[in-house]
């Protein structure tokens, strides 16, 4: 497809998206029937995950206690709003959604939250690579300075990726399956995806032309199995949208209609469990309480979970899930601009780099007023070294980089803001991945109830990848676990 007619597309889907079209039946979701008496339920974590979960089994009938160490909902959804003008704001967790991700938008229309679409359509943008910023109009073919075979240069990187990853799709097999991947696709979970891309003929040029702007292997090893099923999961991706008003509605619709079973403050030191039931010991207000339940729900990442004592202790394939499934790092910097200049350059504010901060997105598209706010995206390696400065260091550097892919941001700086997810006491880290063998030794283990104590977050869902879709699945899945549990 053409960028033209995917811009088009993307403004018609916009224009057309009202809640008469998402209805639920649309998404064939069947509220939870309880059968017998209800159950005490403790979630660890009111995330998406743990308030998804925690909504579901409050409708079913069952008694629900949410325990929450932050002072607010929402874990890694989280909209800055404080730290910009004329009421402004910027998201420093989850962003974006797909369109064909069901379980958000079902709960987006459920709880009345409109959508906007995420980036202007028909509109030009800018990619910055091998030192080149190019300017790309509608439509317009891109010639990429990368050292690519005559082959490669006539397909395009959309035919590209097609040829060295999505060809690969009929092969990989339902990627939804509790019980994927099957035996003839677990061979490439043993390398990382530039082996995979070099083993399907990509050319050097290629192979950076398919890292631009993501992950670079030589930092941050991914499994190829990793990337393949997000690949396929992505097949019917054409465009994204966003909470008007900020994605922080989404978790504040649900801690209002749970507002009584949730309680802030209160991170959870130790869980105990036997054949009978449940107890979880947290702190709140300077001393240690402990609530007891039928069962319980960690919704919480491993990076967090790791530092909860349980008693007795998870099965060893748990713990070592627990301990060694990786958490990208992830950084956001915020710049405020006196003026949205890109616009009137004719140009959307996004753009995509081989640059450290390797995106830039305009976090206030559709919201009014004059004044901007350019969004840095450093991940990985880079993010790691932003992480390592000083507040001021962190945004000298984005100003320095956003600078050269739109120019004009020094002339217009305001102020700015960031956030490092590895910093955060409550995520260590932005979200989940594979390395190259944990396909095979980890999944199998991540979700998987142990006894009375069952698992969430994006890091148990096939949605993982740091999307919304991700935490809400997972909830809604350990909800019906729970509530079928004898």
């Amino acid at each position: 497809m053409r960028r033209r007619d995917f811009l088009k597309q993307t403004a018609i889907a916009a224009a057309a998206l009202s809640a008469s079209s998402l209805g639920p039946l649309a998404f064939g979701q069947r509220s939870l029937e309880r059968r017998g008496t209800p159950k005490k339920v403790i979630i660890v974590g009111a995330g998406l995950a743990g308030l998804s979960a925690g909504y579901e089994l409050t409708q079913a009938g069952h008694d629900v206690m949410i325990l929450e160490a932050r002072a607010r909902p929402g874990g890694r959804v989280h909209t800055l709003r404080d730290a910009f003008s004329e009421g402004l704001y910027a998201e420093a967790g989850a962003t974006r959604i797909p369109n064909h991700h069901h379980f958000t938008l079902k709960y987006a229309e459920f709880f009345g939250l409109a959508l906007d679409p995420f980036q202007p359509p028909d509109s030009p943008t800018i990619y910055c690579a091998r030192g080149q910023r190019i300017r790309v109009e509608p439509g317009q073919d891109v010639e990429w300075p990368y050292q690519l075979t005559p082959e490669e240069r006539k397909l395009g990187l959309s035919g590209i990726r097609q040829k060295y990853i999505g060809s690969m799709y009929s092969e990989l097999g339902d990627v939804t399956d509790p019980g994927w991947p099957p035996d003839a696709v677990k061979k490439y979970d043993q390398m990382n995806r530039s082996d995979f891309w070099r083993s399907r003929g990509a050319s050097p040029g290629a192979i950076d032309l398919l890292s631009w702007g993501g992950f670079d292997d030589r930092a941050d090893t991914v499994s190829a199995l990793f990337m393949l099923r997000n690949a396929a999961l992505n097949q019917k991706l054409t465009r994204f949208y966003k909470i008007r008003g900020g994605n922080d509605l989404l978790p504040k619709a649900f801690a209002n209609r749970l507002a009584e079973k949730i309680r802030y403050a209160a991170p959870v030191a130790r869980i105990e469990r036997d054949g009978q039931g449940v107890k979880a010991v947290f702190l709140h207000a300077g001393s240690y309480q402990t609530v007891t339940g039928d069962y319980l729900i960690c919704a919480v990442p491993f990076t967090v979970q790791k530092n909860i004592e349980v008693s007795p202790a998870f099965s060893v394939e748990k713990q070592t899930a627990i301990e060694q499934l990786p958490y990208r790092s992830v950084s956001k910097i915020f710049l405020q601009s006196r003026k949205r200049y890109w616009v009137d350059e004719g140009l959307n504010g996004f753009a995509t780099t081989d640059l450290p901060i390797r995106e830039v997105w305009d976090m206030t598209y559709k919201q009014p007023g004059t004044r901007g706010i350019l969004q840095a995206y450093p991940m990985s390696y880079h993010s790691r070294r932003v992480a390592a400065m000083s507040e001021n260091e962190r945004i000298s550097f984005a100003l320095e980089q956003v600078e050269l892919v739109y120019p004009g941001m020094r002339e217009n700086f305001e102020g700015g803001v960031t956030k490092c997810w590895d910093d955060d006491e409550w995520a260590r880290g932005a979200t989940s991945f594979y390395k190259p063998g944990q396909i095979n030794s980890l999944l199998p283990h991540v979700a998987r109830p142990e006894g009375r104590v069952h698992f969430a977050g994006e890091h148990t869902s096939v949605w993982i990848d740091g999307w919304m879709q991700a935490a809400l699945e997972s909830g809604n899945r350990v909800a019906r676990e729970v509530n079928a549990a004898l």
